[in-house]
């Protein structure tokens, strides 16, 4: 859960720009997530938890390569 966390933190510190030309990344909903897992840590569900690690970490993972790559 602390990974969330410190996903969360750095996607906080990425600029206006950059977020702007990364705009197919939800980079909205990442830091949400981070502030849920961050405040609500008994009420997380874990099956929840299990679906974002298995669906949408890989993809999160793709689009930074493509982004470092560019």
């Amino acid at each position: 859960m602390m990974n969330f966390i410190i996903i969360g933190e750095m996607v906080a510190r990425l600029t206006e720009e950059f977020i702007e030309q990364n705009k197919h990344v939800d980079w909205f909903k990442i830091r949400g997530f981070r502030n849920i897992v961050a405040h609500n840590y008994l009420g997380i569900d874990a099956e929840e938890v299990w679906q974002i690690i298995s669906t949408h970490l890989p993809n999160l993972k793709e689009e930074i390569k493509k982004i470092l790559c560019d």
